[in-house]
């Protein structure tokens, strides 16, 4: 399974690569392979404040409807408008083109709670 070194990962199977002040999220690869084909994402917009660890919006697939739950606090700066028309950019590419959302970090936004490749890989395999 891919998982790239420069990402941190979360429990619910969530991605984020942090820059600064601006964290980019998606599923991981895991997530796609137990979704199957995804059919819809909805997600906040800019401007709307979330919170670590709180549902942020749901993602279909032709298996399931799942809740997106948000990786680090902080306000949403940019929603990937491509994933309207085009969900299956997260079947595609889940860690390129099928990001979700860029969210510019809070105050109270921590790391803390994020798992590096190996820990989330070791987490994979503790699920079997």
């Amino acid at each position: 399974m891919n998982l790239p070194e420069k990402l941190k990962y979360t429990k619910s199977h969530e991605w984020v690569l942090i820059e600064g002040e601006t964290a980019t999220m998606g599923i991981t690869e895991f997530a796609v392979e137990q979704l199957g084909d995804v059919t819809l994402v909805e997600c906040p917009q800019a401007g709307d404040k979330v919170v670590a660890g709180d549902s942020m919006g749901t993602i279909e697939s032709v298996k399931a409807v799942s809740d997106l739950y948000c990786p680090i606090s902080g306000e949403i700066a940019d929603a990937n408008a491509a994933l309207e028309d085009e969900p299956e950019k997260v079947n595609d590419d889940c860690y390129g083109d099928g990001w979700i959302v860029k969210i510019t970090l809070g105050d109270d936004a921590s790391e803390e709670d994020l798992m590096d490749a190996t820990a989330y890989e070791e987490y994979l395999d503790s699920l079997d």
